[in-house]
């Protein structure tokens, strides 16, 4: 049996990087893989992607006979096939012909290195080295199958940056009036409402009742006056936030913020969002909109320093607007990981 270790030139603790590789991990969305290899990383680790039957393959990207790229192959019906000597790899990474050997037995070690993958969100999640005793749960995102909610699967957005500094970010409320006024918030509405992060299972949920509007800042459509938006956080540890925000009426937009720690200082971003109300505006105009309130959280998450997360609460000031970033830091310390999270 294959033991698990980090791969060369790993950016995280070794120790670390082993509790992140027993959690799911986004690492493409659904509706980009085929047949053909594609490529992600995971990790610091080089992954290949690939269906076969309709079934979805994520291996170590690395042909076992001589060390060449899978992603730099090609495919047919039965699987992707290296392109150096032809070897071909099919369901769960078995590999399935050798030309220059035909009708011969395939040994055992041919086979890719392959990990544990599932399709959720219209994304493929991954976890590297499952915990046979304490398996983690995917994480979950309401409405998303419900009836009268539309599916929206955002183009990955890649930050240069720490997949922690980028969540934390994304739980942070009191940012909204000095970086998104260009997309929806309001730069004479500082001021952040008392909240409480609750501990569950697999993080916290906050439920964040304020005047900040959702409304985009250039729409014709705003709510009444002095209505009060209610945004829900649910953080699923280590790098997954969903916010679910609740529009007048019955009217609600959920927004997965599905972090992939590409490296300790590379992140690739997934959003999946689920709505139920303008149904009629194209899906490209949300694209475009979400990566607009992306881009503009980009400079931040980017230059912070240190670029990696303090779990010590002591070595960076806090206010009292900051509930949120010091629950999930708490929750990533009770985790087990390290002060720093990365070497």
């Amino acid at each position: 049996m294959h033991t698990l270790t980090p791969p060369a030139h790993c950016t995280f603790d070794p120790d670390d990087w082993l509790r992140l590789a027993r959690q799911w991990h986004p690492v493409a969305r659904a509706c980009d893989i085929t047949g053909a290899p594609a490529k992600a990383v995971l990790l610091d680790e080089q992954l290949v992607i690939y269906r076969i039957h309709g079934k979805v393959v994520v291996a170590r990207d690395v042909c076992p006979h001589r060390g060449v790229p899978l992603t730099l192959g090609f495919h047919d019906e039965e699987g992707i096939i290296c392109p150096y000597h032809g070897l071909r790899f099919g369901e769960e990474g078995r590999c399935n012909r050798i030309p220059s050997s035909p009708g011969q037995p395939v040994p055992a070690k041919l086979n890719l290195i392959s990990y544990q993958a599932e399709e959720r969100f219209g994304l493929i999640w991954v976890c590297m080295a499952p915990d046979a005793e304490q398996p983690a749960p995917l994480p979950t995102m309401p409405h998303w199958d419900d009836a009268g909610f539309q599916q929206i699967n955002c183009p990955g957005f890649d930050v240069n940056g720490f997949a922690g500094r980028q969540v934390e970010g994304f739980l942070d409320v009191a940012h909204f009036a000095w970086v998104h006024t260009a997309t929806f918030a309001d730069a004479s509405n500082q001021v952040v409402p008392a909240y409480n992060p609750v501990e569950t299972a697999s993080g916290f949920t906050v439920d964040y009742w304020s005047t900040v509007s959702n409304f985009a800042a250039d729409s014709p459509q705003q709510a009444p006056e002095g209505f009060e938006w209610l945004r829900r956080f649910e953080m699923h540890l280590p790098f997954t936030a969903t916010l679910t925000i609740h529009f007048p009426g019955e009217a609600r937009l959920v927004i997965m913020n599905a972090a992939s720690p590409v490296s300790a200082r590379k992140t690739r971003m997934f959003a999946p969002i689920a709505r139920n109300f303008d149904l009629h505006v194209p899906i490209e105009d949300v694209h475009a909109f979400n990566l607009r309130v992306f881009e503009e959280d980009r400079l931040m998450v980017e230059t912070q320093r240190p670029e990696r997360l303090p779990l010590d609460l002591t070595l960076e000031a806090h206010i009292p607007a900051d509930r949120s970033s010091i629950a999930y830091r708490r929750g990533l310390k009770r985790m087990g990981f390290g002060e720093f999270f990365l070497v």
